[in-house]
């Protein structure tokens, strides 16, 4: 179990519990369901709403297995009573880069959408995770692709929102993100950025600037470790903010003279963090994030 010290106790207590969040053209705290993997939906959000933490991105497999012992008007009223804004759900493989299993993921991509839809949420992340070889001319069919997925999710009025993967064979960097969005062009499909695959990847710090003012849909925020390697890291080594070689302030900075008002959702994937109890976890989110905003 991961311990909290006394001095990150009360950095996260003196924190204040709203001051900034949905709807405050900030950018704001938000944490990913991900990192509570070893807890039930309910759970999570109980821990996360009772440490001040306001935003949150839920995941399809928690919320469905709370959905299926009780209902979505249950699952929506749990969270109206917590306060809690969920920011993004889920997330769907296999969208933008050619595949065989392309009809199987666009059907799951319809019913994700749906549950979205019943839930009231109105973003999904679309990871690019593959390690397929891959040709110029994918890049060019991933185009019509993209523009296929948002109009499966426009009438569920729902955006999603592509992941570019650090180890990924086909969309790893922002440069690449950033051309296949804007050549689809569609209203329903935006981009989004984690910081760990940012700055653990083969971006640079320079490809921000290639954002246009209020382009960035959506944020990860996690720091990179020194170690080990980065040819050797993994989801799991993942760090909380600041604890970490990424340059998260310079990162922020840039973001927010290109005008991103929006979540720092921290998402990790420590095995031992994800066992721990959620309360502890948010606090030592909030602790870790918060200083960093402006």
């Amino acid at each position: 179990m991961v311990g909290t010290s006394r001095r990150e106790f009360l950095a996260a207590a003196a924190l204040p519990a709203v001051a900034r969040g949905p709807g405050s053209r900030h950018m704001f705290v938000c944490l990913h369901e991900t990192t509570s993997a070893g807890f039930g939906f309910r759970e999570a959000m109980e821990g996360y709403a009772k440490a001040g933490v306001r935003a949150v991105e839920v995941t399809f497999p928690k919320l469905q297995e709370f959905i299926q012992a009780e209902s979505p008007a249950v699952a929506r009223r749990l969270l109206a009573d917590l306060g809690l804004t969920v920011v993004s759900c889920g997330s769907q493989t296999g969208i933008a880069e050619p595949t065989p299993a392309r009809a199987k993921n666009l059907a799951a991509l319809k019913a994700k959408c749906e549950l979205a839809q019943a839930m009231g949420f109105d973003r999904m992340v679309m990871p690019s995770f593959t390690f397929e070889r891959y040709k110029e001319d994918d890049y060019r069919r991933a185009v019509d692709n993209l523009r296929e997925a948002g109009e499966i999710a426009k009438p569920y009025g729902l955006t999603l929102m592509l992941e570019f993967v650090r180890t990924t064979n086909f969309i790893g960097s922002l440069p690449t993100a950033l051309k296949l969005v804007r050549e689809a062009g569609h209203p329903n499909v935006k981009v989004m950025l984690d910081t760990y695959h940012f700055w653990g990847g083969v971006s640079k710090f320079e490809d921000l600037e290639l954002l246009r003012d209020g382009e960035l849909h959506h944020l990860h925020f996690e720091d990179t470790p020194a170690s080990p390697p980065r040819e050797l890291l993994e989801q799991r080594h993942r760090v909380y903010p600041g604890q970490g070689i990424a340059p998260l302030r310079r990162i922020l900075d840039v973001l927010w003279r290109k005008k991103y008002a929006g979540p720092l959702s921290v998402e990790l994937f420590d095995p031992v963090i994800q066992k721990t109890d959620p309360y502890e976890i948010a606090r030592r989110v909030r602790a870790a994030t918060e200083p960093l905003l402006r």
